[in-house]
């Protein structure tokens, strides 16, 4: 199979003894279905239960139990089909795929093979350096998630928790176009987002509520694609980017060498830092793939798609682009702001009717690196957006510094209340007499006679004075005054 039209980028390639090589990359993302029920029984999907205390009779597999297709699943996928701009198909069938598992009683698991509920999109990815890449989905089908095997109770026996045993998954199948791990883990990263916008999965990682199996081959620029090895359940997006790059080396490792890559299934150990093979990777044909002799082929009317799609919240591409062109943001500081969906709606209550600009200044790199350093979610911020306009309203009057619009912040997270009543209050205002900055301005001239010097002779020295009046008055000096001040007093 020949690879798509796409010329590498030099900086994709990796190194290697005998020259460059260009990694290959499609990711198949196991998603679980927000849905209060399993995909084909009633029982509870609720994380963090006593173990098999979620499991009915269709889960366990008991004889002559039939599976009842849960609807709100399948338009669930419908939803996520539409917000990666993908065909949905109107007729798809469940099969059966064969296989042994202590935790998959049934000895089989129900999916989709030939005719899925979702066929081909594509999903805009955004990289650090301003590129977007488009990557295909091939498809998106439905099946049920397996149990959990535990090893760690007892040492010489593993238990199976059923709990998970038919959870519904929406398993997304991306097509090979990425070309490096940061392009794998940015598109992880906005299917996360799109999921978790139109509400199909919340996308926990740590759950185990979207995981990941990387397929990873190399090649010489331009050649067919390699022989390609699968790493089985990747569930951070960190260990995505580990689990390639690691992979990839490998691979070099054994074609530099005169070897060949075997087609396997391998597991990442992000601790030793190597994937390690599993078992010879698996084709279509060894699960004897057959139609669900208990599940009609699943028929949706274009009426419903129509209506779900209706139903649908603005999405973060369409989301993006009106906050450049509405609060004239930079495409960098609105793809940061509409990463979460809180997150958006939060700049938006702040930016209604202010300085967009200096809102999102005051969002992004204020509220979400203190978020960020405490590990907490916007739900959680103890800094409200009202009180956050409040505070940018305050800077663009000039009723406080930048300096003091920061022990502000400081203040509102720690200690709560109304930004302008706590500025009246504490005495925080800025000092716009330029009568008062002049005094400040001639004592810090008197007090550095060589500076000035200095200065007069390299102007770019002025900032050593504003930084010095700024200290003298507590932060409260109007920097334009003092800038323009001392301008003067200096003769520059």
């Amino acid at each position: 199979m020949n690879a798509p039209s796409r010329t590498p980028a030099s900086s994709k390639l990796i190194s290697g003894a005998t020259g460059d090589w260009e990694l290959v990359i499609g990711l198949e993302i196991h998603a679980q279905v927000t849905s209060e029920a399993k995909l084909f029984s009633g029982s509870s999907t609720a994380f963090g239960a006593p173990p098999n205390s979620h499991v009915s009779l269709v889960d366990a597999a008991m004889p002559g139990m039939l599976p009842v297709l849960n609807h709100e699943c399948v338009r669930q996928a419908i939803r996520t089909g539409l917000g990666v701009k993908a065909r949905i198909n109107l007729q798809s069938t469940f099969d059966r795929k064969n296989y042994f598992y202590p935790d998959l009683p049934q000895g089989y698991q129900i999916s989709q093979y030939k005719s899925p509920i979702v066929g081909e999109g594509e999903v805009a990815v955004d990289l650090p350096g301003g590129e977007t890449v488009m990557v295909g989905i091939e498809r998106i089908h439905l099946e049920q998630d397996a149990g959990k095997s535990i090893h760690d109770q007892d040492p010489s026996s593993s238990y199976v928790d059923l709990n998970r045993s038919g959870v519904a998954l929406m398993e997304i199948v991306s097509k090979p176009d990425m070309r490096s791990s940061e392009e794998a883990k940015a598109y992880v990263t906005k299917l996360r987002t799109i999921l978790r916008y139109i509400g199909t999965c919340d996308g926990d990682m740590e759950k185990g509520n979207l995981r990941a199996d990387v397929n990873v081959s190399v090649r010489r620029p331009g050649e067919p694609f390699g022989t390609r090895c699968e790493i089985k359940n990747v569930n951070s997006i960190r260990f995505i980017g580990q689990a390639i790059e690691t992979e990839a080396r490998r691979q070099i490792g054994v074609l530099e060498d005169g070897g060949a890559i075997d087609q396997e299934t391998r597991l990442f150990d992000p601790v030793r830092g190597e994937t390690r093979a599993m078992r010879s990777k698996e084709e279509a044909h060894d699960y004897r793939y057959f139609p669900d002799p208990d599940l009609l082929p699943l028929v949706v009317e274009q009426a419903e798609v129509d209506a779900l799609a209706a139903s649908l919240p603005e999405l973060p591409d369409a989301k993006k682009a009106r906050f450049v062109s509405d609060y004239g943001v930079t495409p960098y500081d609105a793809m940061v702001l509409t990463l979460e969906r809180d997150s958006a709606d939060f700049f938006e209550e702040v930016a209604e009717g202010r300085d967009a600009k200096l809102a999102a200044n005051w969002v992004i790199n204020e509220l979400f690196g203190r978020l960020n350093k405490e590990g907490r979610s916007i739900a959680d911020s103890p800094v409200s957006a009202r009180q956050l306009g409040g505070l940018v309203d305050l800077v663009s009057e000039d009723v406080i510094s930048g300096k003091i619009a920061k022990d502000l912040f400081e203040i509102l997270w720690t200690e709560g209340g109304d930004p302008r009543e706590l500025v009246d209050s504490r005495g925080l205002k800025q000092v716009t007499d330029t009568g008062a900055i002049e005094k400040v301005v001639d004592e810090v001239i008197a007090a550095n006679p060589e500076k000035v010097e200095q200065a007069r002779a390299k102007p770019t020295l002025i900032g050593w004075f504003v930084g010095q009046v700024m200290k003298a008055s507590g932060g409260k000096a109007n920097p334009q005054a003092v800038n323009a001040i001392l301008k003067s007093k200096l003769g520059i």
